[in-house]
């Protein structure tokens, strides 16, 4: 993050904003758009692509609801039959390596590498017959992320439609002024596109979400976006009478308009989330307590998730936490051997902690990938000899899925929807990404039969079926 004085004349963009924000903010991505712009253009974007019905583009939480939502993004794809949806009475190509185990709810069961999650399965629900139809991962993280195909794959690559998160941002805003409303930790990225199909797209880079970077787990870790230039320190930007002393020292001349004499509302934004307390502390890992740290695990997963909660804590709104390296052609074993026992901990650590906290009930935790993997196990060759890349995995797969939810309203302990004997399709309960965003909009108070005008002033729908999954809420 830059933050500059600019005295200097304004310049126009083909949006018709002015950089005349005295604030100046190089987000990830965005480094020529300053955040006071970036929140001033929100509000314009907001009044320009209403809800259908709303005509002022308000964002404003429902009275009495702040939920918030944490998704955890498995990136490449997890394997439903190894994770949440085994079949242990398939033949052995198909049911894997690991047997299920029990849980704290009659008939639920899960992977025996969540041991963790056994315990609390009553604070989530599973539902395991999600589909999107392929085997693309440029297409399916779209799918997921955005509910739309809209021709996105692997040669067509550009997103086409808002996240849900952008959506979410741009509906809601922040549950606490001086927050940023849409957050990635420690990173934005699908299928290695930074942000990707988590971008506000045609919505506009103000609705992107602000990334972290860095690693949570580091000694050292800082936000990078937070860094000030040279020469100016929080101590003095806290300090607003000193703020406005400098500022005072500008000739008449270049104030002639009155540039200067006062903040307005985006300017004020901008300026608390640069300066303000409570967003700063919220970034500040380190200050948290150690053995809630250690309880998540001392690694980049579990302090990513940890941050996750602090974050919405001190009033983000959307959350996404990236998990990446779940594209195991090969060598599924010691990759799931790895990854499952930190994803157990993480999982089971953060709906403890939000319970503990009093923060589950307004808390929507959701868990998922852009597809999953075939459910017949590969020879590990890879189109070589068997073996020849390493031992047996799984290739891609988009016709049965899975998805965790738990909290912010969710009904824990469900298991949606099943797939067949041997996991290839869904058997009971079908359902698209759709439901998901569904389910998700209306936990958070935002009608999931949604509208919004598209750059060609169209009447959008955000969900081509708006019905949450009613068992769940």
């Amino acid at each position: 993050m830059t933050l500059r004085i600019d005295a200097g004349g304004t310049e126009r963009y083909c949006d018709g904003l002015t950089r005349r924000s005295f604030v100046q903010l190089g987000v990830a991505g965005m480094a020529s758009l300053g955040l006071a712009d970036m929140l001033r253009a929100r509000a314009l974007s907001a009044s320009a692509s209403s809800p259908i019905g709303a005509a002022d583009g308000s964002k404003k939480p429902p009275s009495g609801s702040k939920k918030s939502v944490i998704l955890i993004w498995l990136d490449g794809g997890p394997s439903h039959l190894d994770l949440y949806d085994l079949k242990p009475e398939a033949p052995a190509e198909i049911r894997g390596i690991w047997r299920p185990i029990r849980t704290n709810i009659p008939g639920f069961e899960i992977s025996e590498l969540f041991p963790k999650q056994a315990q609390i399965a009553d604070k989530f629900s599973i539902v395991r017959s999600l589909y999107h139809g392929t085997g693309d991962h440029f297409a399916g993280g779209h799918r997921m992320l955005t509910s739309k195909e809209m021709g996105v794959n692997g040669l067509n690559q550009s997103g086409r439609f808002p996240s849900i998160g952008s959506i979410i941002a741009r509906e809601r805003g922040a549950n606490r002024r001086g927050m940023p409303p849409y957050v990635a930790v420690p990173i934005a990225a699908s299928i290695g596109l930074v942000p990707g199909y988590f971008g506000g797209n045609w919505l506009g880079a103000q609705y992107d979400p602000f990334q972290t970077g860095g690693d949570p787990n580091a000694a050292a870790f800082r936000v990078q976006n937070l860094d000030l230039v040279a020469g100016l320190s929080i101590s003095r930007l806290e300090d607003r009478r000193s703020l406005m002393r400098h500022l005072d020292r500008v000739p008449r001349t270049v104030d002639a308009i009155g540039k200067f004499a006062t903040l307005d509302e985006f300017d004020r934004d901008a300026f608390e989330f640069v300066s303000g307390k409570e967003a700063r502390a919220a970034f500040s890992i380190d200050r948290e307590d150690p053995k809630t740290r250690k309880s998540y695990g001392r690694n980049t997963w579990g302090q990513s998730t940890l941050l996750a909660r602090r974050l919405v804590e001190s009033g983000a709104t959307f959350v996404t936490v990236h998990l990446g390296g779940w594209d195991h052609h090969w060598n599924l074993q010691p990759g799931m051997e790895h990854n499952l026992p930190i994803v157990d901990t993480l999982i089971a650590a953060l709906f403890c902690d939000l319970a503990e906290r009093g923060l589950l009930d307004t808390t929507l935790v959701c868990l998922c990938g852009e597809f999953s993997r075939t459910p017949r196990m590969n020879d590990g060759g890879n189109g070589g000899p068997p073996r020849s890349m390493g031992t047996p995995g799984r290739d891609h797969w988009g016709d049965a899925m899975f998805c965790l939810l738990g909290g912010g309203g969710i009904r824990g302990g469900q298991i949606v929807g099943s797939t067949d004997a041997k996991g290839y399709r869904p058997h009971t309960r079908a359902m698209k990404p759709q439901s998901i965003h569904a389910t998700i909009y209306k936990c958070l108070g935002i009608d999931p039969a949604l509208k919004l005008f598209d750059p060609q002033s169209r009447p959008t729908p955000v969900l081509e079926d708006p019905t949450p999954i009613g068992e769940l809420i």
